[in-house]
C-alpha cells in the first residue's frame, strides 16, 4: 500500500540562508500558509510551543517536527517539507540530545486522530539515517521531492 501523503512542488522547499529556529519554523509552515491551510496564528502558536516546552519538536538527529494544536488555527490537514542547508539551532537540546535541525517537516492537524497516518508516513522518511542524509546533502526542492518520492515508493512495493 502507497504511503497516503502527496507532496507537491510548493508544499517543498530548500534553502541555503542561515535562519533562527523561530524563522525556519514560520518558513516550513509558509506553504502550508500560502494555501490557507492554517492561520498566522498556527506558525505562532509553533513558536510560542517551543518557549514553553522547549524543542520537543526534534524528534530523530537532524529532524523537526512543527506543530500545535489544531484550534491554534488550522483549516485543513497539511504537511509541507524545508530542508535548511544551514541547519537552524534551537536554545536547548530536544529529544534527540542534539539541538540542530535541517529537516522541518511541518505538520497541520484537524484533530487528535485523522493526522495519525500522516505521523506513520513520516516515519518511514526518518527511520532510514541514509534517507536523513541524502536529505541534508539535497541541493533543491526538486531533490528533496525525488528523495522522499523515492522513499515512499520503495515503502509502497515493500508492502506488496
Amino acid at each position: 500500500m502507497m504511503s497516503e501523503i502527496t507532496l507537491y512542488s510548493e508544499e517543498i522547499q530548500w534553502s541555503d540562508k542561515p535562519m533562527t529556529w523561530q524563522e525556519a519554523i514560520a518558513f516550513s509552515a509558509g506553504p502550508l500558509l500560502d494555501a490557507g491551510k492554517v492561520e498566522p496564528s498556527y506558525i505562532e502558536a509553533m513558536i510560542q510551543n517551543i518557549h514553553d516546552l522547549g524543542p520537543y519538536i526534534l524528534i530523530a538527529p537532524h529532524v523537526a517536527l512543527p506543530h500545535a494544536r489544531p484550534e491554534a488555527g488550522v483549516n485543513e490537514a497539511g504537511v509541507s517539507v524545508a530542508v535548511l542547508q544551514q541547519g537552524a539551532a534551537f536554545p536547548e537540546a530536544g529529544h534527540t540530545g542534539d539541538n540542530e535541525a535541517q529537516i522541518f517537516i511541518c505538520l497541520a492537524a484537524v484533530d487528535s486522530e485523522s493526522h495519525l497516518h500522516l505521523l506513520r508516513t513520516i516515519s518511514t522518511w526518518i527511520e532510514d539515517s541514509q534517507v536523513i542524509e541524502k536529505l541534508r546533502r539535497a541541493g533543491s526542492a526538486d531533490e528533496v521531492r525525488t528523495i522522499l518520492f523515492d522513499v515512499q515508493k520503495q515503502k509502497g512495493d515493500d508492502e506488496k
